[in-house]
């Protein structure tokens, strides 16, 4: 019987404290075990996390799923570093980074350019995207000047990886694995190892717009939009009617306020560019909604109102 891959990951460095970074950090640090450094501009969005987290770790004590000393431990490993001293250099001596900023094509191949020239040449570079090509993001690592198909080219981008955790991270218990063209059997089979160790089930899908989650997902949101659009049918009706009659734990609509609106519409954004099927158009609805900043949960009002 061959020995299990072993993930080799002894320090993981998460860029962007957002929602999904948050929660990646969080089952890196109490179910993986392992160090975690944790990146973002925003001192206040690192702060509110932190507290989150907090909040997260007294409530799986006060539920007995995991002891004060877990708990602690879990908190100890994880380290902030201060984007102004720091920024992506802090991350050189890691084994992984993790990306987990918004759904923008550009500013993810910025990114990985930049983590590419900071990191050492065996660290895992790895995307959280719901949608976004890992193709063009892995051929973005490739230094300028230097072939894609060189062996020096080749180094780069193979370690360039998809793992799509899902919202909200500690709870979800998949991680999409998504292998670029350039991606090394390695790389994958380690990026699995740490999944796993993170306690998720993984599952395979080739780089295609929205992958499989958000390939049959976002169409079936938008759907929900675009009935709630004509007027068919109120909003509570149409999540009624899918939480009732079809079994599911939230309604399309609500869960659109949940994943984030402006989430929603990038990653729609993408499967139709992606595709050019007009079957992913996005919903006028959706597109109006995002420009008045009604973001969802996270904003306070979407298609419901939040505290």
């Amino acid at each position: 019987m061959a020995a299990p891959i072993i993930h080799g990951v002894r320090t993981v460095g998460v860029l962007g404290a957002g929602q999904m970074g948050l929660g990646i950090a969080y089952v890196s640090a109490l179910r993986a075990k392992v160090p975690v450094l944790l990146l973002d501009k925003s001192k206040e969005q690192v702060s509110s996390s932190l507290k989150f987290m907090d909040k997260l770790l007294a409530k799986d004590v006060s539920k007995g799923k995991i002891q004060d000393i877990e708990a602690k431990e879990a908190r100890d490993r994880i380290t902030v570093l201060d984007y102004d001293t720091h920024g992506i250099e802090g991350f050189r001596d890691t084994d992984m980074v993790i990306e987990a900023v918004s759904e923008n094509i550009q500013l993810k191949r910025t990114l990985f350019k930049s983590i590419s020239e900071a990191v050492n040449p065996d660290c895992i570079m790895a995307s959280n995207t719901s949608s976004i090509s890992i193709t063009k993001i892995a051929a973005a690592t490739i230094p300028e000047g230097v072939s894609a198909s060189s062996e020096q080219g080749r180094k780069y981008a193979e370690r360039v990886v998809g793992l799509h955790f899902f919202n909200p991270v500690p709870v979800m218990k998949l991680v999409e694995l998504i292998a670029a063209l350039q991606t090394s059997q390695s790389t994958l089979e380690r990026a699995r190892a740490f999944a796993s160790a993170c306690g998720k089930e993984v599952t395979t899908s080739k780089d295609v717009p929205g992958f499989v989650s958000n390939a049959v997902l976002m169409p079936f949101i938008n759907e929900a939009i675009m009935t709630l659009e004509k007027g068919v049918a109120t909003k509570e009706d149409i999540d009624k009617t899918l939480k009732l009659g079809m079994a599911h734990p939230m309604g399309p609509l609500q869960l659109a306020d949940f994943i984030g609106l402006d989430t929603c519409l990038a990653i729609q954004q993408t499967l139709y560019q992606g595709t050019g099927d007009s079957k992913y158009r996005p919903s006028v609805l959706l597109e109006r909604m995002v420009d008045a900043k009604w973001l969802g949960k996270k904003s306070g009002k979407g298609f419901y109102d939040y505290d």
